[in-house]
């Protein structure tokens, strides 16, 4: 037996909006949008993905899951971001070499220093 991993569900008051922020954060398409669903790849054929669900109801505090990202440049990266939208937010990570950000429903996520091959 075995699984392929399909995507991960992101429930928003808004997918549309939410699922558009992200499809541009990462220079991915769009694959699906309805009133209540908008999924975005890599690619059109290519998985996993994210798929942004209504859920009529405001996140209540900190996330249970988060994407973590390694950009080139942390610095250029952070700072896209934050043009985008994107805000810098305090979990209690303290002094670290990551950088904690939300999307603008407040889902945390994490810009990682550059890794070492």
């Amino acid at each position: 037996m075995t699984l392929e991993w399909r995507q991960v569900i992101v429930h928003s008051a808004d997918p549309a909006a939410l699922g558009q922020w992200w499809a541009e954060a990462l220079g991915w398409v769009v694959v699906h949008s309805s009133d209540v669903e908008f999924e975005i790849r890599p690619e059109p054929d290519r998985v996993p993905g994210l798929e942004f669900v209504l859920l009529d109801e405001p996140k209540k505090a900190k996330s249970r899951l988060h994407l973590d990202f390694v950009p080139d440049d942390q610095d250029a990266e952070v700072a896209r971001l934050e043009a985008l939208g994107a805000q810098r937010v305090d979990i209690g990570q303290g002094d670290q070499s990551w950088v904690v950000m939300a999307d603008p429903e407040g889902n945390e996520f994490c810009v990682l220093g550059r890794r070492c091959q």
